[in-house]
């Protein structure tokens, strides 16, 4: 049987099979030491997320705890605003992920957009993103994508954060940062947390949102944190005790295997070097794969600016196919994305890229005299 595992595993999963064997060997001494890993398992988290010399984990000035992933540490959150702020809104960047408005929505807490995402430059609309921020009410509360944007994978740059979080500590905004993708956006942990970093240094209180569901591949795991940066130890202990009653009435308690899991490898020097080597190793292929389409898409004289291909980030590259030209894919090709046209760079492989630049080509020519006829292709795969 371990001869077969060893030729069916990845490496990374055949790592994380090991670990995992190891740890359930400990499975009994885990049940008596719940709390503690979870309170461990919190710490580590914001470390990863604010730095390990940050002041905030030096002085304790954070409330924490463990989370269903990034879904389950924005719910507590947005229930702890609705709790403690009852008369406030949630503003979310359009687009954003799109759970986000069902999360707050739930929550009945009201929500608001903010202006980020430009189609006609497929950028960021950074002035009118500055100007949502300074027009919004003061202390509103704004949720904000660190790194690796979902759905459009356009993050701001150092300068631009800088600004943000000027304006922010003016209008005495609340940020609260949901970060699914540490290390997914640039192929570095510490750099992709640079955002929150850059508010902390601004002395902002903020909250912030993890998962490891993409960066440890432990999506079914459901490990997540959400974190609360308060004024002092004392406060920081006030705001734990509501997030622990609120985790009592939702779910009771946490699963503590995936904490575990994540504890020990980022304590482990070698483990957390061989994790960060192979984060780097997966976002070096999205990138490869971003310029291989861009430049297979540019061989075939295609009109239109390819450009933002690569100078988006993350798991998923915003097209700005149209609704009719995603169902054009979907239809004659059998290229599947959601409406919005996102695709998953995840998916694109050196075997199909040639494939899918193809076909956006086709469906995005106007005058294209060598349209495919769909009758031809009514078939189910």
């Amino acid at each position: 049987m371990c001869s077969q595992l060893l030729k069916t595993q990845s490496p990374v999963s055949l790592r994380l099979f090991f670990l995992t064997q190891l740890l359930s060997s400990s499975i009994l001494v885990w049940e008596s030491t719940k709390a503690t890993t979870k309170s461990k398992f919190v710490q580590d988290c914001v470390k990863l997320a604010y730095g390990n010399d940050s002041s905030v984990v030096r002085e304790d000035r954070f409330a924490g705890v463990p989370a269903l992933s990034g879904t389950g540490a924005c719910r507590l959150f947005a229930e702890f605003q609705r709790r403690f702020y009852p008369d406030s809104q949630m503003f979310l960047p359009m687009p954003t992920w799109s759970n986000h408005h069902d999360i707050w929505r739930d929550s009945q807490v009201c929500t608001r957009t903010y202006h980020y995402y430009d189609p006609g430059t497929k950028g960021l609309r950074f002035q009118a993103l500055v100007n949502d921020i300074k027009n919004a009410p003061d202390r509103s509360f704004f949720l904000l994508h660190p790194c690796a944007h979902n759905p459009t994978g356009v993050d701001p740059n150092y300068e631009q954060w800088k600004e943000i979080s000027h304006i922010f500590k003016i209008k005495n905004h609340f940020p609260f940062f949901d970060m699914a993708y540490q290390g997914i956006a640039s192929g570095d942990v510490e750099r992709d947390a640079t955002a929150i970093r850059i508010f902390l240094e601004d002395g902002h209180l903020l909250g912030c949102a993890q998962s490891f569901s993409k960066n440890m591949g432990l999506y079914e795991h459901r490990v997540g944190c959400v974190s609360i940066v308060s004024w002092d130890d004392k406060q920081a202990t006030a705001i734990k005790s509501q997030l622990q009653r609120i985790v009592r009435a939702m779910y009771s308690s946490s699963p503590v295997h995936g904490p575990l899991l994540v504890s020990t490898i980022l304590n482990d020097a070698d483990l957390k070097a061989l994790w960060e080597e192979e984060v780097k190793v997966m976002v070096d292929r999205l990138i490869s794969m971003r310029i291989t389409l861009r430049q297979t898409l540019e061989e075939l004289n295609s009109s239109s600016s390819w450009e933002h291909i690569t100078k988006q980030v993350g798991m998923f590259y915003f097209s700005g196919l149209s609704p009719e030209e995603v169902n054009h894919l979907q239809r004659d090709f059998h290229i599947y994305m959601t409406n919005d046209g996102r695709i998953s760079m995840a998916g694109v492989t050196r075997s199909n890229v040639d494939y899918l630049a193809s076909a956006i080509h086709e469906v995005t020519s106007v005058n294209n005299s060598n349209c495919i006829d769909s009758k031809h292709f009514e078939f189910v795969v």
